[in-house]
């Protein structure tokens, strides 16, 4: 805690400024209530500015101060034990002030199951995010928020713009479609170069950064839950000193599946074949992630699963996916889809080279063939 008047080693002391009618009233209630201390207090004869500190903050409470009292936001390892259990309480002052938890458990909403089709050529808009990279939504709704899938493009190659971070998540991964990227891990020695068909997992909160990318480089990114927290960490630098690749994040290993190292092999759905990544093994379980591409010959059988989430993003060539009760839709690269379970579909139209990213949580699940639609 930096003493009063103190500055830190910028030079520079930050505080908010919050108003107050009566310091008799609000400084009872910040020091014995919310555990802060004083540290000034002026004119001595009739008080009309208090300088608390604690919890990481100070507060410059000023009597008939113009500004609102907003609200104080307190997170606690165990917000059971602070401040008697209360989770909100208002000050004398106005201010609101909630006590929550420092580090809040991943809650991954139930999926609201829904067959989807995304194209590419239905033009839907590019968002500019985090680190100037361009984003692509490919699951509208992202099924009541139990997964996000994006598109993610890089327009200029060179260094990108980032921080080493993490993010509190339950699976993702990322999956380079076009192009070239170096990213550096926590614990897995110097920065590795993702080439197109290349993938790798994040597991939850291992530190990672994003160095520099090819001219237009491509990557499709998972993330469950859809909405998780990026952090960044601004003590570790990367790459470190130590080399754990069986290191375990959140009960889950890096993986690393590089294209040219592959081994091919039947699909689950006749007249593929498969590779994977081995990413069923480094999460437990939790996902699986293969890539399939069309074997020629015999157009597929109708099949139907079930798993809870089945991602598909059209990698190369073209098919036509017909669904129960649906339209067939013509896709193409660059196109995506979700299949519920229990959904029959067929695969049909398949063209030479046809190359499919499928995506399954969990990891393991059956596939049953039909005879009709």
């Amino acid at each position: 805690m930096t003493p009063p008047h103190q500055t830190t080693s910028t030079g520079i002391l930050a505080e908010f400024l919050l108003p107050t009618s009566d310091l008799n009233e609000d400084l009872p209630f910040f020091m014995k209530r919310l555990g802060f201390r004083l540290d000034t207090i002026f004119p001595a004869d009739d008080p009309a500015v208090a300088v608390l500190s604690g919890h990481g903050v100070r507060v410059r409470l000023v009597r008939g101060a113009a500004e609102a009292p907003g609200t104080l936001r307190l997170m606690c390892d165990n917000p059971d034990l602070f401040a008697g259990g209360e989770r909100e309480m208002v000050a004398p002052n106005g201010t609101r002030i909630e006590i929550c938890a420092a580090n809040p458990p991943l809650i991954a909403p139930e999926t609201e199951h829904a067959f989807v089709v995304r194209r590419l050529k239905d033009r839907e808009p590019w968002v500019i995010g985090r680190a100037g990279m361009h984003y692509r939504d490919l699951i509208p709704g992202r099924l009541g928020g139990s997964i996000i899938a994006s598109h993610i493009r890089i327009p200029d190659g060179g260094p990108v713009p980032d921080m080493v971070h993490y993010h509190t998540v339950g699976f993702q991964l990322i999956y380079c479609y076009r192009g070239w990227v170096r990213v550096v891990y926590e614990d897995q020695g110097e920065a590795i170069t993702l080439t197109a068909g290349d993938c790798v997992t994040q597991p939850p909160e291992i530190r990672h950064r994003v160095l520099e990318a090819s001219d237009g480089v491509e990557v499709i990114e998972i993330g469950v839950p859809a909405e998780h927290i990026t952090t960044i960490d601004h003590d570790l630098e990367l790459p470190t000193n130590t080399l754990n690749p069986d290191r375990a994040f959140g009960g889950q290993t890096f993986c690393h599946h590089k294209v040219a190292e592959a081994v091919w092999k039947p699909w689950r759905i006749e007249g593929f074949q498969v590779r994977d990544t081995g990413i069923t093994a480094s999460t437990g379980g939790v996902a699986n992630v293969q890539v399939a591409a069309f074997s020629g010959g015999r157009q597929p059988a109708i099949t139907s699963h079930d798993t809870d989430i089945l991602f598909t993003f059209v990698l190369d060539g073209t098919m036509t996916l017909e669904g129960q009760g649906r339209e067939p839709s013509d896709l193409t690269a660059g196109d995506a889809f979700v299949i519920p379970p229990d959904m029959s579909t067929r695969f049909s139209n398949c063209s030479e080279g046809l190359e499919l990213l499928e995506v399954s949580l969990p990891g393991t699940f059956a596939t049953r063939t039909h005879d009709t639609l």
